[in-house]
């Protein structure tokens, strides 16, 4: 331990903390959209109050739309030959969904 000083050993200590209190975090579903994200939404948009059962249908709703979405860019990427969706698949794909979105050189 010659020659380290107190700062390698604190260090060391210091992470073996920082690892145990992160092992107590929650795990989230795959496409999990939780309550406090819904209700941030919603406060976005002007929402005052949500009934506790907007949540499941909020969440379809979502689902659908990101489908939608993803499944027309997926279309765009294919048709121009290409591997990866860009954001102007992205963009096109929502022009063709009714949400036209400005300012990405569309």
């Amino acid at each position: 331990m010659a020659g380290k000083g107190k700062t390698g050993r604190l260090a060391a200590k210091s992470a073996a903390k920082r690892t145990a209190r992160r092992s107590g975090h929650r795990e989230f579903k795959d496409g999990h959209i939780t309550n406090g994200s819904i209700r941030r939404l919603a406060r976005r948009g002007g929402v005052k109050r949500l009934s506790f059962q907007i949540h499941s249908h909020v969440r379809d709703y979502v689902d659908d739309f990101l489908n939608r979405v993803v499944r027309d860019s997926l279309s765009y990427a294919e048709h121009r030959k290409a591997r990866t969706i860009t954001a102007l698949d992205v963009v096109y794909s929502l022009k063709k969904n009714g949400r036209v979105l400005y300012g990405y050189g569309a």
